[in-house]
């Protein structure tokens, strides 16, 4: 509500329960004649009067008294809508609206979700998982987790985590029994990939000489990346997988990694806000959360938290 719409409504009511002016503005720490001039303006914008006045008090008219009944409950509610914004701003509370990438839902997310509903039992989750695009503000999502670049000036990005797409294969493919170590090997082998990989570049650099491969273009795109995953399990070809994704296949034997001296770029975690002046107390817990998880997954190469 508009605060100088609400403050002479507190005036108003005040003077109705104080009896007259004076007596009304020692309570308001205000002038009679500020009080004066708010009941008036009110008077105006109504067309109304809403004291019969004399000497001695001041009572209600019925236009007033209809008028203070209102008022009354407008600002009982008005306290109320602040009680509820303060909270959201000072105690994670709400429903809180997470988009990710289909892959994140492969157990990235499980320790962060778990964190929040564990510590903030006010806390409603609504996660959507989707590789498609998608327009947080009017899909009235809070926080996003996105994979960079963005280029969005509206939207507010906070760094989460760096991580790599490694070349990976099946254990059952015949690459996996050969276990080159040099990226030509890969040439006339189906190569699979993200639809959206377009904005990675496809250059292989070695860890130690820098020496730069270009890989053949993805032979079959997919726009899911669990969907790559399946494909490259399923022996299709080799994909450029993301590591914290995979990292439990690989453990189990059931990914080999390719070439593993050579490697693409990172690829950029970001979480995702609107851009507002205040960030609700929820959202900040969620970033925090995701943050700290995220680091101990880059930390520690041997944390596995996919799917067994």
């Amino acid at each position: 509500m508009n605060s100088k719409i609400t403050r002479a409504l507190q005036v108003f009511v005040k003077t109705v329960e104080a009896g007259n002016m004076s007596r009304a503005a020692e309570q308001l720490n205000m002038t009679a004649s500020a009080v004066s001039q708010q009941i008036t303006k009110l008077e105006q914008d109504i067309a109304l009067g809403l004291f019969n006045r004399n000497t001695r008090k001041l009572t209600l008219t019925e236009a007033g008294e209809i008028y203070y009944a209102s008022a009354v409950q407008l600002l009982a509610t008005a306290e109320l809508a602040q009680q509820q914004l303060e909270q959201l701003q000072h105690t994670p509370s709400g429903r809180l609206k997470i988009v990710a990438p289909i892959g994140f839902g492969g157990g990235l997310l499980s320790q962060p979700i778990k964190q929040l509903t564990e510590c903030f039992p006010k806390v409603e989750l609504q996660l959507t998982l989707t590789d498609e695009p998608f327009d947080i503000i009017a899909a009235g999502v809070d926080l996003a987790i996105c994979i960079g670049p963005l280029h969005d000036s509206t939207l507010i990005a906070r760094h989460l985590a760096d991580w790599q797409l490694i070349p990976c294969v099946s254990s059952a493919h015949p690459l996996a029994e050969v276990a080159p170590t040099q990226p030509d090997a890969l040439t006339g082998h189906t190569h699979i990939g993200h639809i959206n990989s377009k904005r990675f570049a496809h250059t292989l650099t070695h860890e130690q000489n820098a020496a730069a491969y270009a890989l053949d273009e993805p032979r079959l795109l997919v726009n899911n990346m669990q969907a790559v995953i399946q494909l490259t399990l399923d022996g299709i070809g080799y994909g450029m997988l993301p590591e914290p994704e995979v990292r439990h296949l690989l453990a189990a034997g059931r990914l080999k990694r390719l070439c593993p001296q050579w490697h693409l770029p990172h690829y950029s975690v970001y979480a995702v806000t609107p851009h507002r002046d205040a960030v609700a107390a929820k959202t900040r817990a969620a970033i925090d959360s995701l943050r700290s998880w995220f680091e101990q997954v880059s930390a520690d190469p041997h944390l596995c938290v996919g799917e067994n």
